[in-house]
């Protein structure tokens, strides 16, 4: 039988209780605390400079350094995005090892980055908590945010029920304890345009807020394929005693997300690709985007009198969406007169979600063995009501980029629906440090439970799972730290099987083997790592909402990166992974997963010169890949990114050019259809600091 809400609260309040140092007693039965050290705004340290970040929250929730966490961890620094020129998730990970970061091309309405094999749709954070979407993650705006953090791996054990893709965290802007400003435009290709500011202000000693702005209008290859954004962030920090950090923040997003339309993989091999990527295939009396988001979060740090923490991250997130689109339907082929037939969708979107995640940490001796201690519980309720309808369009003639006969219309009701689902998890972390040894052992109970329908069909589950997480590494004198490490996850599907069962959650397990160097001469952090991860009870559609539930998906591989900050101002920043993988059962059996390259490598080179001049350049390689249905291969492809910048006095000027050579290559080809990679772009900024 599993739990109530109520019963796992209980259990989360108990291991709260169960935490307090009152446990430790001497011989005599007299209650003994140890000696704790909290470091009680590590959550807020981040690289606000530099490209070597040494702490992030997202492996271990607690102030375990990089170096020393036994898991894959990549951070990317306010800095690198900035010197790259990166303006959205995508392009921030485009140099990180073992994430292919554009696999979908352009499309300004969601990021959905490969990690080791697997999509990120379902595994992105914001602070920490879950994105609530049930199609996967939005894209928040890049400008709002301090750093971009990625733990790859199962990882329900701290946060439930997800994918085994592991976490991609985005770190929002705090505000910080020094007063800077910032304001400036910038100007690109495809008439992109951007006004932008940053503001932080110090009231007392105690007190400080930050505005954060951004108006944009940024359009792609196919100028039709644009976002028009609006994006507003107010964040305070208050302390209210020695003790005490509690940081608010809130953002609101309103934007125009017009996606691309797939073109048929056919066309994509006989037609010119130089044009075809610049070919609208859309309706422009139809195409449009209308979606407002709203973040509200609240993050508090308490040091209690017996050295123990208690820290709670909230946040309320809700999104309002309504679309009018065009698609190639599913299957669909060039025509053997040269037309291709299209479809119109019209879909509307209103969810909210809330997420509460609250902790107590503290230090514990056990003769020589120090304990980093963590015990939490974790909430989250998310209700959507969405509503989609997808009916005809007139064909199109790739040649004249015209629409042929045929009419826009819809047949019946649409396929409307409404869900809510409610997650509570309790969880329990122990860091221990014994001389040069490191160990930790995590577990995790969860309950889950899902009402509603979607699409016309019911969509309700029940779950509960006990996840977990263990390693063990030793550091050497000389900064080396080898670890091995295992990692489980679960996630809940929604559907039914053929003779009306609900799917089983799907399941991942992963075995880690790596090694970690920080050398104490120069800033820089290297890391090596194999791994096996496999994920089970996969399900495959056999139509009318049934799936049958087949084998498991097998991704093994190497990852190599390497951060460093180096000497007469060098940064560098380079990666390079190996992933195989396999499907096994169902009618993929024997092939690789979608969107899956085997290759990727990357190397970013950045000077600062000392008078005001950096000059920064990379070079980004994706493998060969196959697409969603695995019938198609995609070739290979070389990417140059170059990035420059000038500051005298107060102002700052810097340009920033994708994709170099201009090359012309395909991104993915999906169940609808095939999408190519963003041609070259430039972007020219100016923005006055003081």
């Amino acid at each position: 039988m599993s739990p109530s809400p109520r019963r796992a609260l209980l259990l989360g309040a108990s291991l709260i209780v169960l935490a307090h140092p009152a446990l430790a007693q001497d011989d005599s039965g007299t209650t003994v605390l140890g000696v704790i050290e909290i470091t009680a705004d590590a959550a807020r340290s981040v690289a606000l400079d530099g490209y070597v970040a040494t702490n992030s929250q997202v492996a271990t929730k607690s102030n375990t350094p990089l170096a020393e966490s036994q898991q894959s961890v990549s951070v990317v620094t306010n800095q690198q995005i900035r010197d790259q020129g990166a303006a959205n998730l995508s392009q921030a990970l485009s140099y990180t090892a073992g994430v292919s970061s554009q696999p979908f091309g352009a499309d300004p309405r969601a990021d959905e980055p490969i990690v080791r094999g697997f999509s990120s749709s379902h595994a992105q954070y914001v602070n920490g908590l879950r994105q609530g979407r049930y199609f996967g993650a939005t894209n928040y705006e890049l400008y709002g945010m301090q750093q971009v953090e990625v733990l790859r791996g199962p990882s329900s054990s701290l946060y439930g029920a997800g994918s085994p893709v592991g976490v991609i965290n985005l770190v929002q802007k705090r505000a910080q304890d020094f007063d800077f400003n910032e304001v400036g435009l910038s100007y690109g290709s495809n008439d992109s345009r951007k006004l932008f500011f940053d503001l932080n202000r110090v009231v007392s000693d105690d007190l400080s807020w930050r505005l954060t702005g951004l108006g944009s209008d940024i359009r792609q290859q196919v100028r039709e394929v644009s976002n028009e954004r609006g994006y507003l962030a107010g964040a305070v920090r208050w302390r209210p005693d020695d003790a005490t950090v509690i940081d608010f923040m809130a953002s609101y997003t309103k934007d125009k997300p017009i996606s691309p339309i797939g073109l048929p993989y056919e066309l994509t091999q006989t037609g010119d690709g130089d044009y075809l990527r610049d070919l609208y295939a859309g309706q422009s009396d139809w195409d449009d985007s209308d979606r407002t988001m709203w973040n509200l979060g609240l993050e508090m740090s308490h040091q209690m009198d017996n050295g123990w923490t208690l820290a709670q991250a909230f946040r309320y997130e809700k999104l309002d969406w309504d679309y009018t689109g065009t698609y190639l339907p599913i299957g669909a082929t060039l025509q053997p007169d040269g037309t291709f037939p299209r479809g119109s969708s019209r879909q509307s979107e209103r969810s909210e979600s809330i997420s509460l995640d609250t902790r107590l940490s503290g230090e514990m001796q056990t003769g020589a063995a120090t304990h980093q201690l963590l015990f939490g519980v974790d909430i989250r309720k998310y209700d959507a009501d969405e509503s989609s309808h997808f009916g005809t369009a007139p064909g199109f003639d790739p040649r004249t980029g015209t629409a042929t006969d045929g009419e826009r219309g819809f047949a019946g009701d649409p396929n409307a629906g409404s869900v809510t689902l409610k997650q509570i998890g309790v969880y329990a972390q122990d860091e221990i440090v014994y001389d040069n040894w490191r160990g930790s052992l995590a577990l995790r109970y969860d309950y889950v439970k899902q009402t509603g329908e979607q699409y016309g069909f019911e969509s309700a589950y029940k779950e509960n799972d006990l996840t977990g997480r263990a390693g063990l590494s030793y550091v050497f004198a000389n900064g080396v730290m080898p670890y091995v490490s295992y990692s489980s996850s679960f996630d809940p599907q929604t559907g039914r099987t053929e003779d009306g069962r609900p799917l089983d959650p799907t399941t991942g397990r992963q075995w880690e083997l790596g090694v970690k160097y920080q050398p104490a001469e120069f800033d820089a952090l290297f890391t090596a790592a194999i791994y096996d991860l496999r994920q089970k009870n996969i399900r495959q559609a056999i139509g009318g909402n049934l799936y049958q539930q087949i084998g498991e998906v097998k991704s093994r591989g190497v990852e190599l990166e390497a951060t460093a900050e180096l000497a007469q101002g060098w940064d560098i920043r380079a990666g390079y992974a190996y992933n195989d993988t396999e499907q096994v059962g169902g009618t993929n059996t024997g092939q690789p997963m979608p969107n899956a390259p085997r290759h990727t490598a990357s190397l970013w080179l950045d000077r600062d010169f000392g008078n005001g001049l950096r000059v920064g350049g990379g070079v980004r390689y994706v493998g060969a890949r196959d697409d969603t249905t695995n019938t198609h291969r995609l070739d290979d492809v070389t990417l140059v990114d170059l990035g420059a910048s000038y500051t005298r006095d107060n102002i700052e000027a810097s340009l920033n050019i994708h994709n170099l050579t201009d090359k012309t290559y395909v991104s993915t080809c999906s169940f609808f259809g095939c999408f190519y990679g963003e041609g070259r772009t430039v972007m020219a900024t100016v923005a006055y600091k003081w």
